[in-house]
């Protein structure tokens, strides 16, 4: 939480940690980073504190996640300003909204490599799948970056970026296993565990390095009294395993090689409320998905006199056994990534450049929705970004050309400015173009997937567009030794909104595609402040207020709340005992409700509370205890009626081991 914001670097000082895996060479002695500084690399690329980063930049750290239940990335960034964590189907699949762009516009990154199961799943069922594929015990911070920054990132990135930073093995061998149960209150079933175990150190003294995090998450369905189809699932079943490995070879003082490798199951079933039906679907549909994720990556770093370097290959494979009684059979999917890129920093006099390109293929085989049995993409880019200031005025220019085989050329360019009035008080805004490509399903004419509850069919589009964004900022932060707060406005102006065509009074045909067809204007405002009361009693909060237009009809874009609110209290009570209780607040919002003939209704606000406790007995061994939803909220009709019910209260404990 507490950070001071006094450090900036001079550039002959400034040294690269480039997606925050290069070795940071070491500073003079009067300019070394202070104990509790919050540093970030996802905006640029490059490192800045967290006051100065040229964007607004969230960071949730190690300790932020120890003191909450959290079994995958999407309950990390709940209370992080600016998002929304929303539900897209009835059996409790999450994805991240960042100031009120859906899931598939936030970019997920794991150590600056793009994380991307998405075009396994082409149906509006729910695709949370990255969500759950990172182990929560390897993380060392979640850096945020609300609003686009396609310029370095590319498509994908017209929401947003979440770059997980895992830790990464030392000489000194840790190792800590972990263990952790859930236990709702109300409803049937729904209890979990989830248990993990690490271990990283030096295989080869000052030669090699290693670590290994194993966890497993198991959760049985949970049935609630709230649900109007008592034999549908409110949370589906889910077991998840995930091995992350990863060896550091420290080839010279100057040059290192990683490899990392990574495996991920998350086997899913349940039975969710489908009325109403078509004639020949079942009222309580029965799906159960199996999916098999392998991924791999080869990086080389290098630290030379006048510059940094990194090449970099990355692949990825996901399996997918997709069965559900409204596909009519089962089908298997596997989607297969390949990533090569390269990137040089270094300074050009006072300016701090940053260049690289990126060559990306995708490839999607489906068993039943593809006419030809594949289909695949390519995408090359090239970008370059310079930092440079006058005076107190920092400038960010960056720019990335994008070339894919189907939608030809994109650029995005981004232009920032910070104006630092103190070492503790900053103004900063900026301007970006971002864009994002249809997916597979979307754009593959040969490309069909089951809709309308079973009952018509949606088939891609080759003629559609990319989807595009505007986007402006202004804010001002102030951060002291004991107290900080912020203000940003913005404003997104979003073109050619791909949705698939929807059945309405009167027009209900069998075969429907997808459309260039919205215009959406977001704008918002964020505010942020944190004090320490005592010295072992901190406050903290964030509130967003979000205005969304669909501008092809006026109305406000389904499921995003209008306002959202987040308090947090920390008490430190001795050496052993600490405490936080965490109030949130999600506005209303529109959400189209199946049972009410698809049409849409504004939902109520609601809030909930949280209780959470730690106790340190020994250094190497914590106990935590605590209450998730403690007032047992329900959401009001409109919502539960659309099958989007919110946990009851929830019980969980758990304890970590250090070895």
């Amino acid at each position: 939480m507490q950070f001071t914001p006094g450090f900036r670097l001079n550039p002959l000082q400034t040294s690269l940690l480039s997606l925050g895996l290069l070795a940071m060479p070491a500073l003079a002695q009067t300019d070394a980073p202070k104990a509790n500084e919050t540093m970030v690399v996802t905006a640029t690329q490059t490192k800045h504190t967290e006051l100065t980063a040229p964007a607004s930049v969230s960071v949730v750290t190690r300790a932020d996640l120890d003191k909450m239940n959290v079994n995958n990335i999407g309950d990390a960034l709940k209370h992080v300003p600016g998002v929304n964590i929303i539900g897209t189907n009835p059996t409790g699949r999450n994805e991240i909204k960042i100031r009120g762009m859906g899931g598939d516009y936030t970019l997920l990154l794991v150590n600056g490599k793009r994380v991307n199961a998405r075009e396994t799943l082409g149906s509006s069922f729910g695709n949370d799948f990255d969500l759950s594929s990172i182990p929560m015990a390897a993380i060392e911070r979640i850096e945020v970056i609300r609003g686009p920054v396609s310029s370095l990132y590319g498509a994908d990135a017209l929401g947003g970026v979440v770059n997980v930073i895992l830790r990464q093995a030392k000489d000194k061998t840790e190792a800590a296993v972990g263990y952790t149960r859930t236990m709702p209150t109300k409803g049937q079933g729904g209890d979990a565990n989830q248990g993990s175990a690490f271990v990283s150190g030096s295989l080869i003294d000052n030669k090699l390095l290693g670590s290994v995090v194993v966890e497993g998450y198991q959760r049985d369905n949970w049935k609630s009294e709230q649900s109007n189809n008592p034999d549908a699932d409110a949370l589906e079943k889910r077991e998840v395993v995930n091995v992350l490995s990863s060896l550091k070879w420290l080839v010279t003082d100057n040059q290192d090689i990683d490899f990392d490798l990574g495996y991920n199951q998350n086997d899913m079933d349940s039975y969710f409320n489908n009325v109403p039906r078509a004639p020949t679907a079942p009222a309580t549909p029965h799906n159960v998905q199996e999916l098999d994720r392998l991924s791999l990556g080869l990086t080389h770093n290098g630290r030379w006199q006048h510059f940094d370097s990194r090449v970099r290959y990355y692949f990825e494979q996901t399996d997918l056994m997709d069965d559900s009684q409204l596909n009519g059979g089962a089908a298997d999917v596997t989607q297969t990534n390949h990533t090569v890129d390269g990137q040089v920093s270094g300074y050009l006099g006072d300016h701090l450049l940053t260049s690289g390109v990126e060559f990306r293929d995708t490839e999607l085989e489906h068993s039943r929705n593809i006419a030809n049995g594949s289909v695949s993409a390519s995408q090359s880019a090239v970008y370059l970004q310079d930092e440079f200031s006058f005076g107190d005025l920092a400038l960010t220019l960056s720019g990335r050309l994008d070339h894919h085989e189907t939608y030809g050329n994109e650029f995005s360019p981004r232009a920032y400015a910070l104006y630092s009035l103190s070492d503790e008080w900053v103004l900063k805004g900026g301007i970006g173009k971002a864009f994002k490509a249809p997916t597979l399903a979307q754009s593959s004419e040969g490309f069909s997937t089951t809709a309308c509850r079973g009952a018509c069919q949606v088939i891609g589009n080759p003629d559609l567009k990319p989807e595009t964004a505007i986007s402006y900022e202004f804010g001002t932060a102030y951060e002291a030794d004991r107290f900080g707060a912020g203000v940003t406005g913005f404003h997104n102006e979003i073109e050619d909104l791909i949705q698939s065509d929807q059945w309405g009074p009167g027009y209900r045909p069998s075969v429907m595609t997808y459309l260039n067809v919205k215009k959406a204007r977001i704008k918002g405002l964020e505010l942020t402040g944190w004090v320490d009361v005592l010295d072992n009693v901190s406050l903290a909060g964030n509130w967003t207020l979000l205005d969304s237009e669909d501008r092809s009809t006026g109305d406000d874009l389904a499921k995003t709340p209008d306002h959202t609110g987040n308090l947090s209290l920390d008490w430190k009570a001795s050496d052993v005992v600490s405490a936080n209780l965490a109030w949130q607040y999600v506005g209303s919002q529109i959400i189209k409700v199946p049972a009410r003939n698809a049409q849409a209704f504004k939902s109520k606000h609601y809030q909930t509370l949280d209780v959470n406790t730690n106790w340190s007995v020994t250094p190497a061994l914590d106990f935590k205890l605590g209450i998730t939803n403690l007032t047992n909220t329900q959401r009001d009709d409109v919502a539960t009626d659309a099958d989007f019910i919110l946990e009851g209260r929830t019980v969980y404990a758990g304890v970590d081991y250090k070895l």
